[in-house]
């Protein structure tokens, strides 16, 4: 059985108070280990530690100097890539060929993308006209914001805490991370391989726990931090941005979607299919950017969703280590509950269930674990719970359209507006259909196709301010302007 504690200040601590909570394995329910939940003592201590730093050896650090670091800590977490696929599957139960490919490989490389590229972008200039004629020079001069505080989910948790602490420590400021309950492995390992890289104390702080009276409220409100990065549910994300509001705080919320994916008739079908089974189903639907409304042009939507369903059909679920495996359990018997919860609302809605629609036998050493099956309705109303509330699982409802006036009102009719999907080969229509869609990132023909330097980020109630290039410096540093006179 394992112990996960807090880092703090370079050292693995525990709790003061002795608390401590259950990390299971969603796979079988099997007990991975014990894990300490942080008081306001070491939410106040890994706070302070992170402070001092930015005045220790980690603040004097040329940009060179801490880019090399981070670079070595990515080359760290690849040497040691074994142990964090196994952290990364035990907690979250997703198979071995995915989390190889996309979580701990992207993951490290976070630190070398932001470290070589963000953090060396250049800032403005200005020669200005003088009344003595003599001029002045403006300058603009980024320095860290300070602490930044990261909250970081469980689908991901290697790559989505690293692609804030990423940046956030390119840019010379100091973290604490608050990850999820469920899945505090990889953080914590972190902590080793941020020592054994040299990384100064006080840089990389970690603290486990729950959200409200516990380690996320206790980090959010704390007087020292100076900016707080999170991504996780809208509900979350209100209550973050309240706590951030005393001090004025800087924020940056990614926060839940309902995202749409349309399918017009002069697509490439295959791609589409293969895109948008991607999109509702990788991660067992685990993904912030999913897709869970389908909109398909009447002419092939009978096909379209044939060819769905005979794919999803492929699925195979079994356990992380199972080559064959490309489906694992939700990542929590609670989560699935909730996930389950709208499988029989969008029966009682009158959905029509394509296929899937509940809980496999996965045999008897297994069905104790977070299975549930991977889902397809139709049928739905466009008003119904199920198409307006996000569920983040493994579903999709795929509905036709017939003008693309109509689809786009369709896709937009929504409280959140993280991403969308767009499948057509006419180039005009995918231009004038994408710049219509009220979200923060549109994909054309693809799906997940991520390029760094490029914004991030929602809008309406998926989430406020953008990360990724040029957008994250402008969150993780203060820009101030140097007035030389001549």
């Amino acid at each position: 059985m394992k112990e996960f504690k807090h880092f703090i200040n370079g050292e693995y601590v525990a709790s003061a108070s002795g608390k401590t909570f259950e990390n299971r394995c969603p796979v079988d329910n099997s007990l991975i280990g014990m894990v300490h939940e942080a008081g306001q003592a070491e939410v106040d201590a890994a706070v302070r530690a992170a402070k001092a730093a930015l005045k220790g050896p980690w603040g004097k650090m040329t940009q060179t100097q801490r880019t090399a670091l981070l670079n070595k800590v990515a080359d760290r977490i690849n040497e040691r890539f074994e142990e964090f696929l196994e952290a990364e599957c035990r907690d979250t139960g997703k198979p071995r060929s995915i989390a190889s490919h996309i979580d701990i490989p992207r993951g490290a490389a976070n630190f070398k993308a932001f470290s070589e590229t963000l953090a060396n972008h250049p800032t403005e200039g200005f020669r200005m006209d003088t009344p003595d004629g003599k001029g002045a020079l403006n300058v603009g001069h980024r320095t860290p914001k300070g602490v930044i505080a990261v909250i970081s989910p469980w689908n991901l948790p290697l790559l989505l805490m690293t692609w804030k602490v990423g940046p956030a420590l390119a840019c010379g400021n100091t973290v604490v991370v608050k990850p999820s309950e469920e899945t505090p492995a990889t953080t914590t390992l972190l902590g080793e391989v941020m020592n054994e890289c040299g990384v100064p104390e006080g840089v990389f702080n970690v603290v486990h726990g729950f959200g409200p009276d516990s380690a996320g409220e206790f980090l959010t409100t704390h007087p020292l931090v100076d900016a707080i990065t999170f991504t996780g549910e809208t509900r979350t994300g209100e209550a973050i941005m309240k706590a951030a509001a005393v001090g004025l705080r800087n924020i940056s919320l990614e926060c839940g979607g309902k995202n749409p994916g349309i399918v017009f008739a002069d697509c490439d079908i295959e791609k589409a299919v293969e895109g948008t089974m991607r999109s509702a189903f990788v991660n067992c639907g685990q993904v912030c950017l999913g897709t869970e409304r389908v909109y398909v042009e009447r002419p092939i939507f009978e096909k379209f969703l044939s060819r769905m369903k005979e794919e999803v059909a492929k699925l195979k679920l079994g356990r992380p280590e199972d080559p064959e495996a490309n489906f694992g359990p939700l990542v929590s018997l609670e989560h699935r509950e909730k996930v389950k919860y709208y499988y029989d609302l969008a029966r009682e809605e009158g959905a029509t269930v394509e296929i899937g629609g509940g809980i496999p036998d996965m045999g008897a050493e297994l069905n104790d674990g977070a299975w549930i099956e991977p889902t397809i309705w139709t049928g739905l109303s466009d008003d119904a719970r199920v198409i307006r509330e996000e569920i983040f699982g493994p579903c999709c409802h795929i509905r036709p359209f017939d003008t693309e006036d109509e689809v786009i009102e369709l896709a937009n009719d929504t409280n959140y507006g993280l991403a969308a999907a767009i499948w057509t080969e006419n180039s005009a229509r995918a231009v004038r259909v994408a710049e219509q869609m009220e979200a923060g990132l549109v994909w054309v023909n693809s799906w997940f196709l991520r390029d760094l330097r490029t914004a991030f980020g929602g809008a309406k109630q998926s989430g406020i301010g953008r990360e990724g290039g040029v957008h994250g410096l402008e969150f993780y540093t203060e820009t101030k302007n140097i007035c030389i006179k001549l």
